[in-house]
């Protein structure tokens, strides 16, 4: 008999192709169970949509209560309680001065909000960061500098778009050390104003406040409270791309509460569904009240099931404490990701992130790059019974992306499994 995969490719694209070929016929918690028998620890989180862990029963059961009364309705055409409750929660749990936009997924999101800055700046520019991720769409995928293979054949893309170096201590753009250097990484914007866009003509810098894609590389504060002042100071709108950094990610309900600097736009997405296609653009309501009717749209955003699973997957957060587990369990993983670092000094060069969304990237002789360790040690850790993703521009960062219901337990297995295969070598 045929697995999942060798089917999938009889009927689908090579497109399809994705980091695995595991079939998964269930889930639970922080696991996945295969068709062929084998329970597997996650910790791919289904790219950080699974914060909640998979197939969490209060989201099940929010669903559930939801189908009884609507599926889609839609949400151009009518309100219903879900929607308007979710959009409520989203606003005080943002600081109250906000509104919300729904859409379904994370680069609908990125569209509709570089939409907003253009529409309420009246300005063409748009400045992205390279080794950056916001999307495939054709607008997304304008502003996205992490991998060519995602822009090629695609031109033209969306005009008007710069780019700007993203401040990553480990590997400096500019060439200096975390503890001398005078920020180059925001200096830069000089050079870019008076080279090759002015700033009034500039509607919105996008930036992730920790790069996903791109490493899981968490700047130091001063970046984004620069890039804060630096739009400030233009009438520039700030966007923060907080995709993969939401829904607790990092410690906070959002990056940008902890980093303590406050985005005009923010979007979400991935885990915001607990598992359900669901995403939102998040803005100051100045800017949002500048949006009128017909500007923005679409069909299934904000489905009544999607923002069900949503409410509940807010409150599982804050019920169960899962930000507290966050930030707890972040804390010991990275301090015993370290202590493997020390072991294995001359493949790993970098421990990194902040809360759960923590990395290590693995180097040769010269602190290279090595892709091909960083392969095999993905490899490997699924031959046994770990799910791991890669990431990094020079595909050298092998990424953690365990569920915020992630327990010590399964940390040191995987420290144990990581362990193991650096000894191999």
């Amino acid at each position: 008999m045929k697995s999942m995969y060798e089917r999938c490719m009889d009927v689908m694209p090579a497109v399809a192709r994705r980091a695995t070929t595991l079939g998964i016929t269930d889930s639970e918690g922080c696991y996945v169970f295969t068709e062929d028998g084998r329970k597997i620890l996650d910790f791919a989180s289904g790219v950080a949509v699974n914060n909640i862990g998979c197939r969490n029963e209060r989201v099940i059961n929010a669903i559930k209560e939801q189908m009884e009364t609507m599926i889609h309705v839609g949400h151009n055409v009518v309100y219903y309680e879900a929607y308007v409750r979710l959009a409520e929660q989203l606003v005080e749990l943002t600081g109250g001065d906000t509104k919300v936009y729904f859409s379904n997924s994370g680069a609908e999101a990125n569209e509709g909000a570089i939409k907003l800055a253009k529409y309420v700046t009246k300005r063409p520019g748009v400045i992205s960061f390279k080794n950056s991720f916001h999307g495939r769409t054709i607008g997304t995928i304008s502003i996205t500098g992490s991998n060519a293979a995602y822009r090629k054949y695609y031109e033209p893309l969306l005009p008007s778009v710069y780019w700007a170096d993203y401040a990553n201590c480990y590997r400096c753009p500019f060439a200096q050390k975390k503890d001398t250097c005078h920020m180059e990484c925001l200096g830069q914007f000089e050079q870019i104003f008076s080279r090759l866009i002015a700033p009034e003509c500039v509607a919105a810098i996008v930036v992730e406040p920790v790069q996903g894609e791109g490493g899981y590389i968490a700047p130091p504060k001063e970046f984004l409270t620069g890039l804060r002042k630096i739009c400030d100071d233009h009438g520039i709108v700030l966007i923060f791309d907080e995709i993969q950094t939401g829904i607790g990610r990092t410690g906070e309900l959002f990056a940008f509460q902890t980093y303590g600097v406050k985005p005009d736009i923010l979007t979400s997405a991935k885990a915001l569904g607990g598992g359900i296609p669901l995403s939102a653009v998040i803005a100051k309501k100045e800017l949002m009240d500048l949006w009128p009717a017909g500007a923005h749209g679409g069909t299934f955003g904000g489905n009544p099931l999607a923002c069900a699973a949503g409410l509940a997957t807010l409150q599982v957060i804050e019920e169960e404490k899962l930000l507290e587990n966050c930030k707890e369990m972040g804390s010991y993983f990275k301090e015993r990701l370290s202590a493997l670092q020390k072991k294995f000094a001359s493949v790993i060069g970098d421990v990194r992130g902040i809360g759960l969304m923590l990395a290590m990237e693995i180097v040769k002789t010269g602190n290279e790059p090595d892709a091909a360790l960083t392969d095999k040690i993905k490899n490997r850790a699924l031959e046994k019974d770990l799910l791991l993703l890669t990431c990094g521009a020079d595909h050298n960062v092998v990424r953690f992306i365990a569920p915020l219901i992630i327990t010590k337990s399964e940390i040191d297995r995987v420290i144990e499994i990581i362990d193991e295969i650096l000894s191999e070598k």
